[in-house]
């Protein structure tokens, strides 16, 4: 990853570049720097005169490649470049012996953003992984028995109101659920499916090959946009053992299309005994018509159709941890539950915590739309996001003055994590044009920042959504672009 100081577009760029090449110090020389030293007693020296070799010979790469060494410029004395070495070599140390992981203000406009960690738990789910993760806790014992308990006990009795199915099971995705319940129903014998419902569930895991994984064997019927009830009873021989229906919930096939409804699939199972489960993909609990949103089925009303499962996702519209769970007719959950994989697969004890604290919100459905926060983002008026970006808005043009065009722009928002498809979330952006920093480099500047922010590049513009800023993240927004776009800031990054 290139380094902070963008020797491409600065004043050190204009300097003689012969001059500045004989200036730089040598690796002896920045080893002496007070700034290394310190350095040299928290970290291995090995370690250390590797980066500062780095930085060295990258620096000097570029100085050596840039067209516009002749042009008159600021020469840099050999100290001033001791010193950007050295506080480029302790920042790369810093971001190397530092966590990986960070933290992201996310202004990208995409709510279920896979790459950023898809949901933000709820404060009720943070506070039980804290409580979980810092005490023992009775995960697998009945405090009223005064013996071995279930895990699932805790998740079960709220499920159990929530959506009335006779048993649940949770592991560690819903892609493991979908495998344990075909290795369970089906190992050696055919599952029958829709051939417009073979989707890829990201990360190029697709239905047939976790169908191949599990030992059963696919068999497709219909076409790509059309498949009817018929051309499932078609398909059923004596090798059937399981009628899957998957819920395209990642993608839209609009136009001249037909699909077997769950309703249709259970009453021809139940015509020939076999089982049909549901793959619901991303799972809704709270009933969304009311915010103009894309008709998504329930879990309720999935399961009100009467399928021998349904799987679903705890971290997409759920609004959890990630969790993929198995709601259905307790004799076969039960025998999941024998299955080895139940156990290579099943969640730990911070997970449990969480989607069980976010399960909880659900028995009251307001406050579920209020606590957690996927549902709050999806739900959010327009008006109160705009308002918000007003109020960031004019908070930078006070704090950068003439460093940036500060403006704010209608945005679309996304759900994103492979649900709702098609919903388009109206929102407000906060549109920022630096005066004097390419878009490329205040882009790279705001991601090297701590916390990282991240936004849209839009015609020259990084676009800031606010849908998906919390509002305890507007002042480190308002910080870090401050701080990018300082006078004072930039001086400290070229002279050192």
């Amino acid at each position: 990853m290139s380094g902070q100081y963008d020797w491409g577009q600065n004043n050190l760029v204009k300097t003689n570049r012969e001059k500045t090449l004989h200036q730089l110090p040598a690796v002896n020389d920045i080893l002496q720097s007070s700034q290394i030293s310190e350095l040299l007693s928290s970290y291995p020296r090995e370690m250390v005169l590797e980066i500062v070799r780095s930085v060295l010979d990258r620096i000097r790469s570029e100085l050596k490649n840039n067209e516009d060494s002749d042009s008159a410029g600021k020469s840099f004395s050999r100290e001033q470049l001791k010193g950007l070495v050295a506080q480029e070599t302790a920042e790369t140390i810093k971001r190397i012996a530092g966590s990986t992981l960070k933290k992201v203000i996310n202004g990208t406009g995409v709510i279920l953003h896979t790459n950023l960690g898809r949901s933000l738990l709820s404060p009720a789910a943070c506070q039980a992984v804290f409580l979980a993760a810092s005490s023992y806790i009775n995960l697998e014992f009945d405090l009223d028995a005064g013996r071995r308990g279930s895990r699932h006990a805790a998740v079960q009795n709220i499920l159990s109101r929530l959506t009335g199915a006779e048993s649940f099971l949770a592991v560690n995705n819903n892609a493991a659920a979908v495998l344990l319940a075909l290795s369970t129903l089906a190992r050696g014998r055919e599952v029958i499916v829709s051939r417009g419902q073979l989707v890829e569930i990201g990360g190029s895991f697709r239905i047939p090959e976790i169908m191949k994984q599990s030992g059963c064997i696919l068999v497709e019927v219909g076409t790509t946009n059309k498949t009817y009830v018929e051309d499932y009873r078609a398909a059923i021989t004596e090798r059937t053992a399981l009628i899957l229906h998957v819920h395209t919930s990642n993608y839209n096939i609009i136009g001249f299309t037909r699909q077997a409804s769950i309703s249709e699939l259970v009453r021809l199972g139940r015509e020939f005994n076999l089982p049909v489960m549901s793959d619901l993909g991303s799972g809704v609990l709270a009933d969304l018509g009311f915010f103009n949103l894309p008709v998504e089925p329930t879990v309720q009303q999935v399961l009100d159709a009467g399928p021998s499962l349904v799987t679903f996702s705890g971290d997409k519209m759920l609004g959890g941890p990630q969790a993929g769970i198995i709601a259905g007719k307790k004799e076969i959950i039960e025998e999941m539950n024998k299955n080895p994989l139940a156990r290579a697969l099943r969640i730990d004890k911070l997970t449990l915590a969480a989607l069980e604290a976010t399960l909880r919100s659900y028995l009251n459905p307001g406050q579920a739309l209020e606590e957690i926060p996927t549902l709050r983002m999806i739900t959010g008026s327009l008006e109160g996001v705009r308002l918000r970006a007003e109020e960031l808005a004019c908070s930078l043009k006070e704090a950068v003055q003439k460093e940036a065009e500060i403006t704010i722009r209608r945005s679309v928002s996304r759900v994103g994590g492979g649900a709702m498809p098609a919903a388009e979330l109206p929102s407000f952006a906060v549109a920022v044009k630096p005066s004097k920093l390419s878009m490329e480099r205040f882009s790279r500047l705001l991601r090297y920042h701590e916390p990282a922010v991240l936004g849209r590049v839009q015609e020259d513009l990084f676009l800031l959504d606010l849908r998906t800023v919390q509002k305890e993240e507007e002042k480190m927004i308002l910080d870090a672009v401050s701080e990018v776009l300082s006078k004072e800031e930039k001086k400290k990054l070229f002279q050192g």
